[in-house]
């Protein structure tokens, strides 16, 4: 590696090589190398080796439970992980052989990782043109391997440039909280009159929280489980399908807390998270980007060992609202189900695109069109249950258009073009005005209309197609697992649209 100081400086600063990374994300043993003796040597006179700098990339083939999957990983012992170092064959081969043998790929990052720094200049003895000659070709794989292969990227230190880009380019990512990830460090960005450390620039709780990396984990162990945990949920490739796992979880169960769930009063909050761990398989449910697009919870689960992709609404982050960022969110995991071939369940609660001048500068309406061709591209199986709100544009994005779907409601549901509260008092604002009382005349409409409401009216005109039990959804959420199952087809799906 980069010597025995250096490796020692790697252990005092509290981080693994990259070597004993491999090694605690993969199957023991299971490591084949390539290209282990590479790197740039030295020679005397008469041809003898002196000495060799091992390129710090290193690559091969793996098993993560039981399946083969690439691993490439930086090795900042040398040279920082910097390209000074590199062979670019190297990373570029592991890109190759995970699009080209379909299996999945895993990145450990750590360092920039591309065209080096500034010393290169004179190393190399030209300036680098970032995407010359020849310099384009891994752009290519790692694009096509998003719309292949599952692709997970662990950043693990100090992660800029080109490896900030291989972190985000991934379908999920982990970075641990003493970790930081930027297109450029501080040093540079002093330049620009913002003097910052490392955390302050692209720190865990920053980069969580823009949606640039999914997950923060305090260990590098932690991040190494969440990578062969996500992977478990997936196939190797889009020419496969989920596995399906054996379940001891009883399809049939009831929850009887289910029934006192959603408040009666409209306008409190509720905990969305435990209603999702009482429907699918018990600790099946796998969230992402949790600190990121708030109203929407999303994550992978199971229903009687079938795997499937979840979206909630979280009414503790203004109501459930589509702001902007969820919208982003929408788009990029439903994208991911349809890549992979995984049935959709929205536990629905929105009362529509979030509204105000803040929304209206974030564009909302135009990620939340974006949002909606996402989900009306897709073709997996769809199931939608509505627990309380479903108005407005946002209300209609609850399932993909035009083609059958699933959809239940619960008795607490509570739908319509606009919310009541409020909206009486821009439709009746004449009756209202002319009114002696005029508090008794809008809680006189109000009455009226809530009774008009309910979801049993909306059932009666076949406008919904079930109200049901609260505690069936976990019975009738399988039952759509089992349904879906037949449907799915391997292979590249038909509306490919990619985003990392």
């Amino acid at each position: 590696m980069g010597g025995v100081d250096k490796v020692k400086r790697q252990h005092d600063q509290g981080r693994l090589t990259v070597r004993e990374r491999i090694d605690k994300l993969i199957d023991k043993g299971s490591f084949h190398e390539i290209g282990a003796v590479s790197g740039i040597g030295e020679y005397d006179t008469s041809g003898d080796l002196k000495k060799l700098t091992p390129a710090n990339c290193v690559f091969g083939r793996a098993r993560v439970d039981g399946r083969t999957v690439v691993v490439v990983g930086d090795d900042f012992t040398v040279r920082g992980g910097s390209a000074d170092a590199s062979i670019s064959a190297k990373p570029l081969m592991a890109e190759e052989m995970a699009h080209d043998f379909r299996l999945p790929i895993v990145r450990i990052i750590e360092g920039s990782g591309g065209g080096g720094s500034v010393k290169t200049i004179e190393t190399k003895g030209a300036a680098n043109l970032p995407g010359g000659i020849g310099g384009t070709r891994w752009y290519r794989f790692t694009t096509e391997n998003l719309s292949r292969v599952p692709v997970v990227a662990l950043g693990l230190g100090s992660v800029a440039g080109l490896g900030a880009a291989r972190l985000a380019a991934s379908h999920y990512s982990i970075m641990t909280r003493k970790s930081a990830m930027f297109v450029a460090g501080p040093p540079v960005v002093k330049a620009l009159g913002q003097d910052l450390s490392k955390e302050e620039l692209g720190g865990a709780d920053i980069q969580t929280r823009a949606g640039a990396v999914d997950h923060a984990v305090d260990t590098e162990e932690e991040a190494f489980a969440c990578a062969r945990r996500f992977l478990s949920y997936l196939p190797s490739s889009v020419y496969e399908l989920p596995a399906t796992l054996p379940c001891s979880d009883n399809p049939e169960r009831s929850d009887e807390a289910l029934m006192n769930a959603v408040p009666r009063n409209r306008k409190q909050v509720y905990k969305m998270r435990p209603i999702i761990e009482s429907v699918v398989d018990k600790g099946s449910f796998f969230e992402v980007a949790k600190n990121f697009g708030k109203p929407i919870i999303v994550g992978l689960a199971r229903l009687e060992g079938r795997a499937v992709m979840v979206l909630a609404s979280d009414s503790f982050h203004y109501g459930g609202s589509w702001t902007a960022d969820a919208c982003q969110k929408v788009v990029r995991w439903v994208d991911f189900a349809e890549t992979f071939h995984l049935p959709v369940v929205y536990l629905m609660d929105c009362p529509g695109f979030m509204i105000g001048l803040d929304a209206e500068k974030a564009a909302t309406i135009r990620h939340g069109v974006r949002a909606m061709a996402a989900v009306n591209q897709t073709t997996v199986p769809w199931c939608t249950v509505i627990l309380r709100n479903a108005f407005g544009v946002a209300g209609v994005v609850h399932q993909p258009a035009d083609r059958f779907s699933i959809r239940y409601a619960w008795p607490s549901a509570y739908w319509g073009s606009l919310p009541l509260e409020g909206g009486i008092e821009a439709a009746y604002r004449a009756d209202i005005d002319a009114a002696e009382d005029k508090a008794a005349k809008l809680e006189e409409i109000q009455d009226r209309l809530n009774k008009l409401r309910s979801p049993f009216r909306s059932a009666e005109k076949f406008w919904v197609e079930e109200i049901i039990d609260p505690r069936k959804t976990r019975s009738l959420l399988c039952e759509f697992a089992r349904l879906a199952e037949p449907l799915r087809k391997a292979g590249p799906p038909e509306n490919m649209t990619i985003r990392p």
